[in-house]
């Protein structure tokens, strides 16, 4: 598949990550190298926004405070989609949160279909909670609604 540019969501995508979601996040060192995360706490609340819920304790927030510079990869909606932006801690601590995490705000700046030539994405990677499933969903419904009204 060629190559798609855009400097936002296609409406697709933005469906997509308008449910808890597994993606690739990806954030630049203090010695300039890619410090790459896989993350689930991911919600678009349009096509030019991405907020992410991460631990408060994360080298993620030391990266993004040090390069803003962020590419968040998307592996869904039949591709794998680059997804390049800035990103600031908009809340340094989440309130009524069991853990305590931050929500880090991305602004998209271009998206990119990176699926290599004459290929589909024909499986969505899938995961499972390792820890107590009812109290996993319990969390996964509380930080998904703060991300909804981020």
């Amino acid at each position: 598949m060629a190559e798609v540019v855009a400097q936002s969501l296609n409406p697709e995508l933005l469906s997509f990550l308008q449910k808890e979601r597994f993606v690739m996040l990806s954030t630049i060192t203090s010695q300039g190298v890619p410090y790459v995360s896989a993350v689930s706490w991911v919600y678009a609340p349009n096509a030019s926004r991405i907020v992410i819920a991460v631990d408060s304790k994360s080298h993620i927030l030391e990266n993004v405070e040090r390069n803003s510079h962020v590419v968040v990869t998307v592996f869904g909606a039949g591709s794998v989609y680059s997804v390049l932006g800035t990103g600031h801690i908009k809340v340094a601590r989440m309130e009524n949160m069991p853990l305590k995490l931050s929500l880090l705000e991305i602004t998209i700046h271009e998206v990119r279909d990176v699926m290599f030539y004459g290929s589909r994405l024909s499986v969505e990677p899938q995961y499972e909670k390792t820890y107590n499933v009812f109290a996993a969903e319990k969390l996964d419904a509380l930080v998904m609604e703060a991300l909804k009204n981020a």
